[in-house]
């Protein structure tokens, strides 16, 4: 190399250096309009340890794999070995050891002998997909035919594997105070074509535990598999205390998916998802030989993978193993029994039900009187004034007649043991903010549009055939522009407000184009 190109080397070299800092500048200042994702502040999608040596781990693990691809493990074996570890961790602790010998019993009464295997997904939605499709491939029903089972409470992410699948999606109400599903409505729900029943642990709007054991024995006794969704608690309740059984120690739960980017404090995202039975399991699989290229065999949706999120829980598992994620759920443990205490205390509101692990839901308290209730979704308003991020959740009715209340979620991780006090006075003062008020209520031109829909002058079918572009308008119209050209922050209890009062499907469309406004170039 001559001079003059070792000096133009090092030019470029110097160029992209500097391009790089100010990129990440750049990416510094956007990161701070973000709500944090550390310090115990937002109660919702993000799951703090409070332990600063895991993050680094995870980013260290992550930048030793990160030019790996995981779609060939044979090329890449490091890939198999941690999802191979990991994948035996998460059964130790499911109860999902024991059976270890290959082939399904000769008893078909007893799941004895059936070996529980898996693998390592992207997140919850792709486990809870492949979950189902599984399901449907192992009762060998044509495409297009078959249904699935659930409660209303169950996660949103089995309405897309209904809706990519083909399946047809069987809601089952479950008792409003509770917010569990009763095991005789399963089995009344359930027809010849089910290919899958679900059920959680706990579900994501109340923290309710499903009765899994009465339920697995509907599920036994008409042959049909039981998916336990264990997304959010399945790190958590292991070691939560006395629970009646919920995993694979109950006999007739065929499948389970667990979240270590929840309580297993990995980077987003990374999921597990096991079955009872190797016949099961290959199920999940998607294979093609029969085209020109390589042969393809995914145990996933994806194809070509990054490895990262992997190699982080992988990384923390080992590191922490049962005995450290034990002592991570008691902190959050005794945080969620405070906090839980003191929101039973504000007058004007009430915990849903009897919540099961480190999550729970509020509402308004109906036995007192309308000047002393406290709306939940102008509590989050205020709360967040005063520096937390709680999650507003809309009413619901179901089938039968019965309407789910409007609710806040609290979501509660370890590190919010050191905010505590902090975060007790926002809940009381915030509740002292609104108490009194009239409950949030839609954005006045979308409260036009349900009386219009009220009084029949405009159907659903009229709004789901507007043109993006008139929608966008709607939106604008309603203080709700996508292309973010108002400064006003997202009124969030409106919002919800309105998708209480339109039509289900009117607010799914009007919130697909916000969404998809928000990041249109």
């Amino acid at each position: 190399m001559s001079s003059t190109q070792a000096e133009e080397l090092q030019g470029k070299s110097a160029n992209l250096e500097k391009r790089a800092a100010d990129i990440l500048t750049r990416l510094r200042s956007l990161r701070e309009q973000d709500a944090p994702t550390h310090g115990g502040r937002v109660l919702s999608y993000v799951y703090d340890s409070g332990l600063a040596a895991l993050d680094e781990l995870a980013a260290d693990a992550a930048r030793l794999v990160q030019p790996v691809n995981g779609l060939d493990p044979t090329v890449f074996p490091s890939t198999a070995v941690m999802e191979r570890e990991l994948v035996a961790f998460a059964r130790e602790f499911l109860h999902g050891a024991s059976g270890t010998a290959a082939g399904r019993s000769a008893d078909t009464d007893t799941d004895a002998g059936e070996v529980v295997v898996g693998n390592v997904t992207s997140g919850g939605t792709e486990s809870c997909v492949l979950a189902v499709k599984a399901a449907r491939d192992f009762r060998g029903l044509p495409p297009g035919e078959g249904s699935l089972v659930l409660p209303t409470t169950a996660h949103a992410a089995f309405h897309k594997a209904a809706h990519l699948l083909g399946l047809e999606l069987i809601l089952v109400p479950v008792d409003p105070t509770s917010g569990r599903v009763g095991a005789h409505d399963i089995a009344t729900a359930v027809r010849k074509d089910t290919v899958l029943i679900v059920v959680s642990a706990p579900n994501y709007p109340f923290a309710a535990l499903d009765p899994i054991a009465e339920v697995a024995k509907v599920a036994r006794a008409q042959s049909i598999p039981l998916h336990v969704d264990a997304c959010i608690g399945g790190l958590a309740l292991p070691w939560w205390g006395d629970l009646p059984p919920w995993d694979f120690r109950v006999p007739g739960v065929t499948s389970m998916s667990v979240d270590f980017h929840k309580y297993g404090y990995s980077p987003k995202g990374v999921s597990v998802l096991l079955h009872r039975g190797r016949d099961l399991h290959r199920k999940q699989y998607f294979g093609l030989t029969d085209w020109p290229g390589y042969p393809v065999v995914n145990p996933t949706l994806l194809g070509s993978k990054s490895v990262a999120a992997l190699a982080g829980a992988w990384a923390i598992s080992q590191v922490l193993g049962q005995s450290g994620y034990a002592e991570l759920v008691s902190r959050a443990q005794r945080a969620t029994r405070a906090l839980i205490d003191t929101v039973q205390s504000i007058d004007g509101l009430r915990v849903v039900g009897t919540p099961v692990g480190p999550l729970f839901a509020v509402a308004t308290d109906d036995s007192v009187p309308l000047e002393r209730r406290v709306d939940p979704h102008r509590w989050v308003s205020a709360v967040g004034a005063r520096g937390f991020v709680l999650q507003g959740q809309p009413a619901s009715t179901q089938s039968d007649g019965t309407t789910l209340p409007r609710t806040t979620h609290l979501t509660v991780t370890p590190v919010t043991e050191s905010v505590l006090g902090e975060l007790t006075s926002a809940l009381v003062l915030g509740a002292d903010d609104v108490r009194g008020s009239a409950a949030a209520s839609a954005p006045p031109a979308l409260a036009e549009l349900a009386g219009a829909f009220e009084r029949g002058d405009v159907t659903v079918a009229d709004v789901l055939a507007l043109p993006s572009d008139a929608v966008a308008a709607a939106l604008t119209s309603a203080g709700l522009d996508p292309r973010g050209s108002s400064d006003s922050p997202l009124d969030m209890a409106a919002v919800l407000a309105a998708v209480e009062s339109l039509p289900r499907e009117v607010t799914k469309r009007l919130l697909v184009e916000f969404l998809a406004g928000l990041v249109e170039p």
